[in-house]
């Protein structure tokens, strides 16, 4: 299955909860659009295609959720992203309530789909978030974890989400990213586990530690 048909399977069950087929339609191309600016290395359209993915995986082991709401967050948490900004979560769960109240969502699936992209702001603050039993906690904790699954990816991919993101910030000065990307890198090494549930920890921590480690290791300074 090419990446395009299996994004727009994945958008069709989307589309499916609301009642504007058309406005869906063009949500979509947007969606496909705004990943493919030239200046995403690593946040375009492959990263939506293994988030995607990865909701899927969890899905199946960490549920039960509300798949079609989880989704919906894998194609619009980074829909907004420019680099120089600090509100890209905000503006992209904004965008998030826009397009899926256009589409003719629920408001309460609406709501849940704007906390999901929402949450994505707070990979580095909030660890605990989603550990409860409610539907919406896992469904967030969901969404987080498949986020963060390049973390845990094969040493080469990680190079490459690592190389990408370097390119993505290519406005900062060397010395400053070093600094900034240390912090970045020892912050998430000191939390007690890196993914919220369960098969993510299984698949994923033991890695993501050891590519978080070497990456910090390589940097110089």
């Amino acid at each position: 299955m090419s990446e395009e048909l299996e994004l727009r399977l994945a958008w069709d069950a989307v589309a499916a909860r609301g009642t504007n087929p058309r406005r869906a339609e063009s949500v979509f191309e947007d969606i496909v659009s705004r990943h493919r600016q030239p200046h995403r290395r690593y946040h375009g359209l492959r990263h939506v295609v293994w988030v995607v993915r990865h909701v899927h995986e969890l899905a199946e082991q960490a549920g039960p959720i509300d798949v079609p709401v989880a989704l919906a967050a894998a194609f619009l948490h980074d829909a907004i992203y420019e680099p120089t900004a600090d509100d890209n979560e905000e503006r992209s769960a904004q965008l998030a309530i826009n397009q899926l109240g256009a589409i003719g969502w629920p408001d309460e699936d609406v709501e849940l789909a704007a906390s999901c992209v929402l949450a994505t702001a707070g990979h580095f603050d909030d660890p605990d978030a989603g550990e409860d039993d409610g539907t919406a906690a896992r469904c967030r904790a969901i969404v987080l974890d498949a986020d963060l699954a390049v973390l845990g990816a094969d040493p080469a991919a990680y190079q490459a989400y690592a190389t990408g993101v370097r390119a993505e910030y290519g406005h900062v000065d060397e010395a400053t990213w070093r600094v900034r990307r240390s912090a970045v890198l020892q912050r998430l090494l000191a939390r007690e586990r890196l993914y919220l549930t369960a098969p993510a920890r299984e698949w994923w921590e033991a890695r993501a530690r050891a590519n978080l480690a070497a990456e910090l290791s390589s940097l110089p300074g």
